[in-house]
């Protein structure tokens, strides 16, 4: 029994620790170098895993008990390696994670998207990404966390294949835009993903691939939420989508079958006001195993 329980309070933190045998698995990947914009995501892992203790393991609307066990595998050693540094150590400890029916990737800066989906096998995989931006810059002057979409259309990975949720205005490129729909990539905006609800578009991105792909690995870039309500991302925007809608469409992406591996990233804990990033990346974390217990 740990401490919590013997206090009467079971907590998502109880679900997490070493569980070889449990069916999701969390891994630290705290890259952090070249950010377009400097910030300190390498701190994310830390803080999402301290404010677990804090959420307790019972939805009182839905009356739900979190039961999934998950197990902690550590931290990846690449806060100070360069995105192509890291592709490697990145994509081999997902892969080593297979067996799992759920990986799930704490950043750590959107560069570890790329090896994350490698980790899942390039040629069965589709990608489903939250974000405000299209991260489709050139890959010429090297790996970025603003190009590992366009550095996956480089590897082989087919437009067709990808979806692109919570695009916002005045924060991306004409050319990226073009870049978009030439490959084929299904963009949905902001203002599509608010004014239809951002837990229906989800599921329909995910009814598609799923009938193209073998595994699907979605990217939460979290500052796709509305920067009044999420200030802990460098990128994140003001009319971003609603975090209650982003949680929705967490529990939606945690309960879909085929969704093999996720991460967190663009999460910069030096931005906190308060502790609204930690809780918030917390309850995303305990949505995502919610969806998870529906599968």
């Amino acid at each position: 029994m740990t401490d919590s329980e013997a206090l009467g309070w079971r907590s998502v933190a109880d679900l997490v620790g070493d569980h070889p045998d449990a069916p999701v698995a969390l891994i630290g990947a705290a890259v952090n170098e070249r950010s377009l914009t400097p910030g300190r995501c390498d701190l994310g892992p830390k803080a999402l895993r301290a404010v677990l203790p804090r959420f307790s393991t019972y939805d009182v609307e839905t009356g739900l008990e979190l039961a999934t066990r998950v197990h902690d595998a550590g931290d990846i050693f690449v806060k100070a390696l360069a995105p192509a540094e890291a592709f490697a150590p990145v994509r081999d400890a997902v892969k080593a994670q297979a067996g799992r029916a759920l990986t799930v990737l704490a950043g750590g800066n959107n560069a570890i998207t790329r090896p994350g989906v490698h980790g899942l096998g390039l040629e069965r995989v589709g990608l489903l990404t939250l974000d405000a931006h299209f991260d489709l810059r050139d890959t010429d002057q090297g790996l970025t966390n603003g190009n590992p979409v366009r550095a996956l259309l480089e590897d082989g990975l087919v437009g067709a294949r990808i979806s692109q949720l919570g695009l916002a205005p005045f924060a991306n490129t004409r050319r990226a835009h073009e870049t978009a729909r030439a490959a084929g990539i299904s963009v949905r905006t902001a203002r599509e993903c608010r004014e239809r609800g951002l837990a229906a578009v989800v599921a329909e991105e995910l009814e598609r691939l799923s009938g193209l792909v073998d595994a699907i690995y979605v990217d939460f870039d979290i500052d796709v939420i509305d920067r009044s309500q999420w200030p802990a991302s460098p990128g994140a925007r003001p009319g971003g989508v609603g975090v209650h809608d982003f949680f929705e469409a967490t529990r939606a992406v945690g309960a879909h079958a085929k969704v093999k591996a996720v991460d967190l990233t663009e999460y910069d804990p030096s931005l906190e006001v308060g502790d609204l990033g930690s809780l918030t990346a917390g309850r995303w974390f305990c949505e995502l195993l919610a969806g998870f217990g529906e599968r």
